[in-house]
């Protein structure tokens, strides 16, 4: 983390697949960040394997099998135990599966980072409140994170995608 950037990023690499730096993906998250005006951050990222995700996925969402993000607003589990939550502070983990990125980034003919970019992206912005089950909400935030993905440099990957 920056020393000046209200934002406190922690990448860990429970998979060890994965040649995209920490930066590349702090940078997707604080451009999002940036992006819809939060004050404060604390993002933890955790980058696992399928099985990992899997087990998560079953665990919290009672889904079968990996999937490609989760995220986790930690600030309700704070806000349950204890009044002093700071205002304004956006707290959560994004948990990633290296494995479904790899597969799908080669089945799109892009790269690795590309694809975590996007992943994390997607990840944060499920965090600041975003909802992708209905259609029209997918597509609208589809579109954000294409806008991010841009203004970093990575370019249009869910565009592309759908291309």
């Amino acid at each position: 983390m920056e020393d000046d950037s209200p934002y406190d990023i922690v990448i860990v690499r429970a998979s060890g697949r994965g040649p995209v730096s920490d930066e590349c993906l702090a940078d997707a998250i604080r451009a999002t960040l940036s992006r819809h005006r939060t004050p404060e951050a604390q993002i933890s990222v955790a980058l696992v394997d399928d099985p990992c995700i899997a087990e998560l996925n079953q665990t919290y969402l009672h889904h079968q099998g990996p999937t490609d993000v989760l995220a986790f607003d930690l600030r309700d589990a704070v806000e349950n135990e204890t009044a002093n939550v700071t205002p304004g502070l956006l707290d959560g983990e994004i948990v990633v599966s290296v494995d479904t990125a790899a597969r799908e980034a080669q089945a799109r003919g892009h790269g690795l980072d590309a694809e975590l970019a996007l992943y994390v992206v997607h990840g944060a912005l499920h965090l600041l409140g975003y909802d992708d089950r209905a259609e029209a909400d997918a597509a609208r935030m589809h579109a954000v994170e294409d806008e991010i993905l841009a203004s970093i440099g990575v370019g249009p990957v869910y565009r592309e995608m759908r291309a």
